[in-house]
């Protein structure tokens, strides 16, 4: 089995297509049992968020296992296959642990470094336990996302990433436009990134418009910093009015193109406008720039201002973590899949000492206290011999290509592993229990 992510996210679909693509609870608890009810995936949970939607599955068929989820996501947003496939990404195995590692820790946002999405990843952890699915592959890689996301929060200064990104855009503002306290920014958006805006003007003492597509959530970010919330019908008049835009909507296409921008110029020949366009893809047409009065800085323009900064640190720091993490993961993979051979060595050797002390007892007239000591003696025996090459071979397994020493100690004791984990003697049926319960024994 390998994992499989497929998913849209603000960096490829449309708005719309998102909308139409988010799941609830029932829906996705729906979409995974028809996934788990196909022969190519075995466990699989969905990830909506207001910015992606991706169905993480462990899956015995690669191209199998796309189509099933491909599928299942034509259906639930009502788009055929070509005009969907373009808009969806595929991660496998490795590069889908990293993809995930990177989410929880806000890599992927659309406000980079938010912490919300942990709080995602706990449901979706909760989802596979009220499954049935604890200690499952999908369980395992959750805990190790959630850890790699505190790490990335806690040893870093990945926080402080978007508010560095606002504080450089005033930065630029102010040699603009004057001293900002005291004058009107236009805030464009009411998503994470907004509020971390609108909430530092404020802060600034600047007077706050929030301008969105939902005017319930325009209200409540405007509310919340005591400024107002306005119809994205009303833009062009407001960004006419406004000395500073920062939009960060997340929205496909440009919210502010040419043709506002200049028409709100006309009204304020005299007064210079200072845009930043916080989002990803861009809000703001970059044509903006070339009008005269427009003052245009994007992600680009100021991610180079931050680039020798504590936060371009930050950033290196997280994604050092994240690649870490990815490797230590691969390992843990590696050693889970040698344990049932370490497991089947143990089991033979004590098949093969059970089977020689019933053929003595046999033989030789023992009593009680001489045959138990000994059984422990050949025993103690067996498991010094057995020490040093299973854990050697663990170590080993937990190096890339390292499944290689497994398949070499099956080769060289003639053991047979089935794919389940159960381990077949000769002469006898497959052990009780599961690897999982001799793991933990394995020295």
């Amino acid at each position: 089995m390998a994992l499989m992510v497929v998913g849209l996210s603000h960096r490829t679909a449309s708005l719309g297509v998102l909308e139409r693509a988010s799941f609830d609870a029932a829906a996705a608890e729906e979409v995974v049992e028809q996934l788990t009810a196909s022969p190519h995936v075995d466990e699989a949970f969905v990830l909506s968020t207001c910015n992606r939607v991706e169905l993480y599955c462990d899956v015995s068929r690669f191209h199998g296992g796309v189509a099933d989820v491909g599928d299942a996501l034509c259906r639930r947003i009502g788009l055929g296959a070509d005009e969907l496939g373009e808009q969806l990404y595929v991660h496998y195995e490795d590069a889908g642990v990293e993809h995930l590692f990177r989410v929880a820790c806000g890599l992927d946002s659309m406000a980079v470094g938010e912490s919300q999405i942990i709080g995602q990843l706990r449901g979706a952890l909760r989802g596979l336990h009220e499954r049935g699915l604890a200690g499952g592959t999908l369980d395992r890689l959750l805990q190790n996302a959630l850890r790699v996301g505190k790490r990335a929060h806690s040893e870093t200064g990945l926080d402080a990433a978007g508010a560095s990104l606002v504080d450089a855009a005033m930065a630029r503002a102010t040699p603009v436009v004057g001293e900002l306290a005291g004058r009107r920014a236009l805030v464009v958006g009411a998503g994470a990134m907004s509020a971390l805006v609108a909430t530092t003007l404020a802060r600034a003492g600047l007077d706050v418009i929030v301008a969105n597509r939902t005017p319930d959530r325009a209200q409540r970010l405007a509310s919340a910093v005591g400024g107002r919330a306005v119809a994205l019908d009303d833009l062009r008049a407001e960004v006419a009015a406004a000395d500073l835009v920062v939009s960060c909507t997340g929205a496909v296409g440009h919210v502010l193109d040419v043709a506002i921008v200049a028409s709100a110029l006309l009204d304020r020949p005299e007064r210079p406008l200072f845009l930043a366009d916080l989002a990803l893809p861009r809000d703001v047409d970059p044509d903006v720039a070339t009008l005269p009065g427009a003052h245009l800085v994007d992600l680009e323009g100021l991610g180079r201002d931050l680039a020798n900064s504590a936060v371009a640190d930050d950033l290196r720091s997280v994604r050092t973590i994240v690649a870490e993490e990815v490797a230590a993961h691969a390992a843990s993979l590696r050693a889970a899949d040698v344990a049932p051979t370490v497991v089947a060595l143990r089991a033979q050797a004590r098949h093969v000492v059970e089977a020689e002390m019933r053929r003595l007892a046999s033989r030789v007239d023992l009593d009680e206290s001489t045959r138990s000591e000994v059984d422990r003696t050949v025993h103690r025996i067996v498991e010094k011999l057995l020490h040093t090459p299973t854990v050697r071979v663990k170590e080993l397994a937990e190096a890339p290509g390292g499944v290689g020493y497994a398949a070499a100690l099956r080769a060289l004791f003639d053991l047979e592993v089935g794919t389940s984990g159960a381990v077949t003697l000769p002469g006898d049926a497959p052990l009780s229990g599961t690897v999982a319960d001799a793991v933990g024994r394995v020295s």
